[in-house]
Parts: C-alpha cells; sequence; structure tokens
C-alpha cells in the first residue's frame, strides 16, 4: 500500500463551523423532546399518519405475538419470518419483569399480523428485491402488509421502533398507520477485514445494527495487502501462508457460511471483494509467480509488486480462484476492486517493460492495467456474474458491460458528483461513498455533514440520476478493529442509512438529531456500544462493563 494513498488520507471536514453553531440549538432540541418519544424512527419512513384521536395499545408481553394473516402468502415455515418474529419479541420484552400497570386504560392488542403478496422465503435477497410495506396500528387491528418477505422484515424493525413504554412500566403503541418504502435499491456498509481481523461475533453484530438502520448490503473487504484471512479450499497456501494468523485469524467456509445465511435472515446481501491487481501483497506468499518481481536498476530487490499480468499462469490462477468464489457467495454481484494500482515494480520489471512495447502500450502503465482488468472481467462474466469495480476502472476506459456498476469514492482530482455525472451519462450505474468513508473522524458532530449529502445533486438528466442505485458507507481498517469498530460505526452510520432510505425531503436537522439520540438510546437498550451524539444521557446506559 502506498504511504500517500489518497483513499487512506484524512480528509477536511466541510461544514465543522456550521455544526459547531447548531450544537446548542441540537442540544435544547433534545432537551425538550426529552431524547424523542417513542415512535421517533430511524430512518425516517416515507409517509406516517399519526391518529387524529391520539389513541394507543397496551402490549401485554406474556399475552402479545407474531401471527401471520390468514390471506398471506407465507406462513409458518417461512425462516425468515419466523425468525424474525422471535428476535423482535426478544428485543422488545426480554427481561421484562411485568405486564406493566394493570389498569385497563386502552385496549390491549395481542397480535401483530404479517400479510405478504408473494411466496418466496428460501432465496437470497437482490438488487431488484422489494423492500415496500406497510403498517397500520390502531385499536382494532395492528397489521403489516409487504409486497414480499424482505419488506416485512424493514416493517418489524419500524414497529419495534414504535413501541414505548410508560412510567409505570407498561408497553404500548400509539395508533399510526406507515406507508414506506426506500428511496434507493442499494444500501450498504464496507467492512475491511484485512487491515484487522474482525472476529465473526463482530461481524455478525454488525450485521444486526444494519437491519436496524435498513441497509441492505455488506460489503466485505475480506483481503487486502496486509493479510488474506479467507481459507479458500482451492487455494488453502493463500490464508496459511497470507493470514495475520493461519489458525485464529482466518474466515472458514463456515463462518463464511455462516455470515451469509445471518445476513439472508436480516434481508442483506452480501457482496464479496477481491480486489486486484493492486492490493494484493498478502496473495504473494500463497500463490509463487502471481506478484510481480521488481527490480533495483538491473537486479531484482526481492520485493514485488501488483499481479503480474504478463503471464498465462496469472489468468489461470485467477480463473480457477474465481470459480471458488462464484460457487461461494450467492450473490449476482461481486466487487472486483481495481483502484489505486501502484505503477513503480511494473516500471521496474525489464519484462513487463517488453511486454508494453510488443502490445504497443508505450509507457502508458495504465494500458497495461486496464489489459489485466479487461481479462478478469471477461473471465467473470463467463460466470454468469455481475460485477461492481472502483472508478479507476472507468476513469482508464476500461470496456465494460453495459451493466457494470461504477464506484465512486475519490474526494480529490475530480470532484466526486463530477465523476457521477460523468459514469452515469456514460450509461452505467453508480455507487457513491466518496463522502462516506466513517474510519475519517473529527472532534463534533461529523454524522452531519454525512446527512447533509445528496447523492443525485449534479447536473444531468433524469435517466442519469435513475442510474444512480444508492451507496455505501465505509469502514476502512488502518486504525479500527474489534475494539472500537461499534462505537465509531455507530450511530455516525445511520446517518448514511436515512440518506438512502428516507425521502429527499427530509434534512432538518434539528428533528434528526432528536430522533438519531433517540435511536442511539435505543441502540444501547439492545446492547449495542454505540457513542454519543453529544451531552445528555440515555435511561439505558450500556452495561456491558
Amino acid at each position: 500500500m502506498a504511504a500517500a494513498s489518497p483513499r487512506r488520507q484524512a480528509r477536511g471536514h466541510a461544514g465543522a463551523a456550521m455544526a459547531a453553531r447548531a450544537l446548542l440549538a441540537l442540544a435544547a432540541a433534545a432537551a425538550a423532546a426529552a431524547l424523542g418519544p417513542a415512535g421517533a424512527v430511524w430512518p425516517q419512513p416515507q409517509v406516517e399518519r399519526a391518529a387524529p384521536s391520539g389513541g394507543r395499545c397496551r402490549l401485554l408481553p406474556r399475552r402479545f405475538g407474531f401471527a401471520y394473516a390468514a390471506a398471506s402468502a407465507v406462513g409458518p415455515g417461512c425462516a425468515v419470518l419466523d425468525q424474525a418474529f422471535w428476535r423482535y419479541w426478544e428485543l422488545l420484552f426480554a427481561g421484562a419483569r411485568s405486564e406493566g400497570n394493570e389498569q385497563p386504560w386502552g385496549k390491549p392488542c395481542t397480535q401483530l399480523l404479517v400479510s405478504v403478496a408473494t411466496p418466496g422465503c428460501d432465496g437470497f435477497p437482490s438488487l431488484d428485491s422489494k423492500e415496500s410495506y406497510k403498517l397500520s396500528i390502531s385499536e382494532d387491528s395492528l397489521l403489516l402488509s409487504a409486497d414480499a418477505v424482505w419488506g416485512a422484515l424493514r416493517g418489524l424493525e419500524t414497529f419495534s421502533q414504535l413501541v414505548g413504554r410508560d412510567e409505570d412500566g407498561t408497553y404500548y403503541v400509539n395508533e399510526t398507520e406507515i406507508v414506506d418504502f426506500p428511496r434507493f435499491r442499494h444500501r450498504g456498509l464496507l467492512l475491511d477485514t484485512s487491515r484487522h481481523y474482525l472476529p465473526l461475533k463482530a461481524i455478525l453484530q454488525t450485521l444486526d445494527v444494519m437491519a436496524y438502520n435498513k441497509f441492505n448490503v455488506f460489503h466485505w473487504h475480506i483481503v487486502d495487502d496486509p493479510s488474506f484471512p479467507y481459507e479458500s479450499v482451492t487455494f488453502p497456501e493463500l490464508s496459511r501462508k497470507g493470514a495475520f494468523n493461519a489458525i485464529t485469524h482466518v474466515y472458514t467456509a463456515s463462518d463464511v457460511k455462516a455470515v451469509i445465511e445471518y445476513a439472508r435472515l436480516r434481508g442483506i446481501r452480501v457482496i464479496a471483494e477481491f480486489d486486484t491487481p493492486g492490493h494484493t501483497l498478502s496473495w504473494g506468499p500463497g500463490a509463487p509467480g502471481l506478484l510481480t518481481p521488481c527490480y533495483s536498476g538491473k537486479n531484482l530487490s526481492g520485493t514485488y509488486g501488483p499481479i503480474n499480468p504478463i503471464l498465462n499462469s496469472t489468468y489461470e490462477f485467477v480463473t480457477r480462484f474465481f470459480q471458488e468464489v462464484n460457487a461461494v457467495f450467492p450473490d449476482f454481484f461481486l466487487h472486483l476492486g481495481g483502484d489505486e494500482v501502484d505503477f513503480t515494480c511494473w516500471k521496474s520489471n525489464p519484462k513487463i517493460r517488453a511486454f508494453m512495447q510488443e502490445m504497443g502500450f508505450g509507457d502508458d502503465f495504465t494500458k497495461l492495467e486496464s489489459f489485466y482488468i479487461q481479462r478478469l472481467l471477461d473471465i467473470i462474466s463467463s460466470f454468469g456474474k455481475g460485477y461492481v469495480v472502483w472508478q479507476e476502472v472507468f476513469d482508464n476506459g476500461v470496456k465494460v458491460r453495459p451493466d457494470t456498476i461504477v464506484h465512486v469514492w475519490k474526494e480529490n482530482a475530480t470532484p466526486y458528483m463530477q465523476e457521477m455525472a460523468q459514469v452515469t451519462k456514460a450509461g452505467y450505474r453508480a455507487l457513491l461513498s466518496a463522502p462516506w468513508y466513517l474510519n475519517h473522524i473529527s472532534y463534533g458532530q461529523d454524522w452531519m455533514e454525512a446527512y447533509q449529502v445528496e447523492p443525485l445533486k449534479f447536473e444531468g438528466s433524469p435517466e442519469q440520476k435513475d442510474r444512480v442505485i444508492g451507496g455505501e458507507a465505509c469502514m476502512w481498517g488502518e486504525y479500527v478493529d474489534v475494539t472500537n469498530l461499534t462505537p465509531r460505526l455507530w450511530p455516525r452510520a445511520g446517518a448514511v442509512a436515512e440518506r438512502l432510505w428516507s425521502n429527499a425531503t427530509v434534512r432538518n436537522l434539528q428533528d434528526a438529531y432528536v430522533r438519531l439520540a433517540n435511536f442511539r438510546c435505543e441502540l444501547l437498550r439492545r446492547g449495542i456500544q454505540a457513542q454519543p451524539l453529544f451531552t445528555g444521557y440515555c435511561d439505558h446506559e450500556f452495561s456491558g462493563f
């Protein structure tokens, strides 16, 4: 990894002065709202209508449950919802010592009926999955209806946030009607498990909190220069020689399966990234001959650079490796990286330079990079997979399929919104991450800057705007491991979650502060060590110490 890598550089936080001025107003708003009432949903639903009567239902834990409506196309035996019913009952009522106030105020509601319009429980979520739902709460009935099980999951999360407790300890839910759906189809979170290995338990907990925020893509940046923790069946030496510790710091086949299924049950796709030809130093020890030998003058230096793109053996290896990856990860898309290729080693190697002249590339090493990427993309396409690439692949003019997704991450050189305009004008779908690198932190409420990003704020036609399928928050791992992952992620990632789920008009910082502070308290109640937004307290402070 280059020391001056722009992806890893700390960036300035525009709007810091505005954020400082807003602190007092936000704190006052939070105090006035007592950190938000029950029903302050995060991310904010598209349409929410409170009942004018102001009625509410009592929920008695020993009598309340989730059930399938008679007309539902799915029923008992649907693992996605059966397990979700159990999880959400536990989140709501685990540890409840009593039913609360036994006085008969309000009618008790005993069931939330769930109706799903289309059958299907055994598949995996996809880019085209339907996540819309309608939640109707009245004194007479509680009904959640959705087109598909994935929408029902989102509705269950919303319902769980609507439930409150009064001063007597009685659970209740206010009458309301919610019609909700995501603004963008791809709402992701990237975790880097190469620079620091993240234990399986930490990844699973992150998936839980992603579901609470209605994220639907786990972008697993599983390997990189520092370590190769993915345990390959085809090439077991990759992790044996490339992991920090081949016993304790690897993800076995059963670990990967567990992550994929855990994510599926929460409506989350797992998109694996194996970034090449750069960011591959950890591949070298377990795959002799794969990386480019570097030279110092006319002599070998003993160091290695990116994958060697001039050897047939390279493409034989890549084909076999990605055949395995294709079989292991069920999502239609793989993330193939393609970013930050350091040409220094290629330039030093006489065989590489001779190949360049033979191919007519001259001294333009972006053409050599494109040569490799083109062959890799052809291999992936032969498996019937789609692919996501970092923006350099597009910038360097590689010929990619029309359905390619280009992931915009750079903030320097071309401004990221200009890049979004160029990508979509060329006809490609785009993902935005450039303003959402959560590994960068600053003193104060930096979530506000992320919250105020508008992914469609670029000059372009309506057709171009339609090609923006969403974005991802990124947590790179140079300074992040299991000790600080959760508090650095949450609730800051929630700012990105609401931007990608809620209507574009949902932008009021004071309202967002109150709801996000309330949601952070709910995360603490659920056992998530989320950091505070500002001064204050929660009724359920974190009790993990």
